[in-house]
């Protein structure tokens, strides 16, 4: 299973796809440019049913096999279309065109790799069942995969197994890299707001100052990790937000702190919301303020089933090679809401390598399209290997 040779023939057609793609971001689920954009080129290709609005503005297409056998038999590869709220600073040809938006995570190229696939399969069509490809709006903040699983996507489709891709700055172009398990943390989030007695900074005593509640919050925050959590149970917890006072000679009424928990599993998720409610609770009553603690949990653990993180790995080695393909890569506190997916069907979620680039979410960030051909024939070899097996 090597690369495939018709990928090296449309890799200007793909290329010029994702710099499209680039020129024109669009955040969320106010993908409806990309969408229309997707559509269109799976209809060009002859992708036998074509469905919009999946998961508010996703896509899905789907493509039939010529094989006999295994017509039951469906299999979805997702990649994810939105950009990000950033300010590109690269003067690329193909830059943004859109000012405070860029496709910083490679999400235009996960697009772009995953039609070449389309284009691919639906001109082949070597495989038993069918090929769902999904297009996945709001990875970034939004839950697009919630929204398509809760829409019903997986059972109105057939869906039995779900495969995702991402690329990865500083691994090398043509190496992979997966692992069996817990792929991507859990991500919550935690805002606590603190009110106190304002009051003339000259006369603190008289005062409830919510900036020393603030500051002890901050360091008690941190024990969490280092005192509470087990050694060998990764957590991090990073305070992010500080926000309190608008003059020199006023202690403030009121401060707001937050920030964001990781965490792999859900001991150490259930124990970082305990203690941080615990922690705010006790140490705003010592200074006589008063706390109100909103924790919200966002993605869950992206976690691989193992048979599939096999065959993904096998197919990979397949491409580039077994000595080019992690099979036991380092879990990534990064969040990923593919985790919804695969917790709806079993699946596994693999990095491709992007080469030596500006790190993913960085205004100089540019998907590496020398990485097309790779991506391109793995989704298809995978497509194949899984449906005909």
């Amino acid at each position: 299973m090597p690369i495939i040779n018709r990928f090296a023939d449309w890799h200007d057609d793909i290329s010029e796809w994702r710099r499209t793609l680039h020129q024109n971001p669009e955040l969320q689920y106010d993908v409806h440019e990309t969408a229309a954009f997707v559509t269109a080129r799976l209809k060009e290709f002859g992708v036998d049913e074509v469905v919009t609005g999946i998961g508010k503005t996703g896509v899905v297409g789907i493509i039939n096999g010529s094989l006999e056998g295994g017509d039951d038999k469906v299999v979805g590869l997702r990649a994810d279309m939105d950009a990000l709220p950033i300010q590109e600073i690269r003067n690329l040809p193909y830059k943004s065109t859109v000012d405070g938006k860029m496709h910083a995570c490679g999400h235009d190229g996960h697009t772009a790799m995953l039609l070449g696939a389309a284009r691919y399969l639906a001109e082949t069509r070597q495989f038993k069942g069918k090929v769902a490809v999904i297009f996945q709006p709001a990875e970034e903040g939004g839950a697009g995969g919630k929204a398509m699983v809760d829409d019903g996507m997986m059972d109105r489709f057939g869906i039995q197994q779900v495969y995702g891709m991402h690329n990865m700055p500083g691994l090398d172009v043509g190496t992979f890299a997966i692992r069996p398990g817990p792929m991507m943390a859990a991500a919550d989030t935690f805002t606590i707001n603190i009110t106190g007695k304002g009051g003339h900074a000259a006369k603190p005593h008289g005062c409830i100052d919510p900036a020393m509640v603030t500051v002890n919050l901050v360091q008690a925050i941190q024990t969490i990790v280092s005192r509470n959590a087990a050694p060998l149970d990764s957590m991090v917890i990073s305070v992010t937000q500080i926000h309190l006072g608008d003059t020199d000679n006023v202690i403030p009424q009121t401060a707001m702190l937050g920030g964001t928990v990781r965490t792999f599993s859900p001991e150490m998720r259930k124990l970082a919301e305990i203690r941080i409610k615990e922690l705010a609770e006790h140490i705003s009553a010592a200074f006589g303020a008063t706390i109100e603690v909103g924790y919200e949990l966002g993605y869950p653990v992206t976690v691989n089933h193992e048979a599939e993180s096999e065959s993904a790995a096998n197919v990979a080695a397949g491409i580039v090679s077994e000595e080019h393909v992690n099979r036991d890569a380092t879990p990534m506190m990064g969040a990923e809401d593919f985790s919804y997916m695969l917790e709806a069907r079993p699946g596994a979620f693999i990095f491709i390598g992007q080469g030596d680039s500006a790190g993913l979410h960085h205004p100089e960030y540019d998907f590496n399209d020398d990485i097309i051909p790779y991506g391109c024939s793995y989704w298809v070899n995978l497509a194949e290997s899984t449906l005909n097996a």
